[in-house]
């Protein structure tokens, strides 16, 4: 059979700001892509005694500076994919993929483990509501895409009915995968890998 082609497009990962960042599986994954030879960037929040809605949505931005519209992936995970809520409805976005903030419209985003809209967020609690705002996200990406465990503390109603249903949007819901951190067994993560490999926006777990 003939070599299937590997997508080679820079990734943007959106790390949760509470993770461990060593041992999780966006450092893993960060790795894998750069051995590869693929461009990744990895945001970095502001500490959290300073972190606020604007500061965290210029960091998210400036992750993205630069690379071309539609040429490039995002993944985020936990209460980043809150923070790629705010970032697809601010009304500087609102009109076109550009928009005023100057960003760049990625080509296919995944949305890994958000935790539930009414779970605390320490230091990170102005996130909250998250805005679930449908067409405002289909203009901030190509496509975009959920992932979940269906055993997640963070989001017992589920990842589809709590942001898939109201979002319109496809859930890949990962059995046992809890909040898919390392210590849900979580940090090598092969579907992710190919899922950075692979053109289609489908999540394969």
């Amino acid at each position: 059979m003939p070599r299937r082609p590997t997508r080679t497009v820079p990734t943007v990962l959106l790390p949760d700001p509470f993770g461990a960042a060593e041992q999780d599986w966006q450092h893993w994954l960060a790795g894998q892509l750069s051995a590869a030879g693929r461009v990744v960037r990895v945001a970095a929040w502001p500490p959290p005694e300073s972190a606020d809605l604007a500061g965290c949505l210029a960091a998210l931005r400036q992750s993205m500076a630069g690379l071309p519209d539609d040429g490039f992936d995002v993944l985020a995970h936990s209460a980043a994919c809150l923070l790629w809520l705010h970032h697809a409805a601010d009304t500087r976005a609102a009109d076109t993929a550009s928009a005023a903030s100057g960003s760049p419209r990625p080509s296919r985003v995944a949305l890994v483990a958000p935790p539930a809209p009414d779970r605390p967020l320490p230091a990170w609690d102005f996130l909250r509501p998250a805005p679930l705002a449908v067409d405002a996200l289909r203009r901030a990406a190509d496509g975009t895409v959920l992932v979940g465990g269906d055993n997640d503390p963070h989001c017992p109603g589920g990842v589809a009915p709590v942001y898939g249903a109201p979002l319109k949007m496809a859930a890949t819901v990962i059995a046992g995968a809890g909040s898919l951190t390392a210590a849900d067994g979580y940090g090598p993560w092969p579907a992710v890998l190919d899922w950075c490999g692979r053109d289609n926006l489908a999540f394969l777990a």
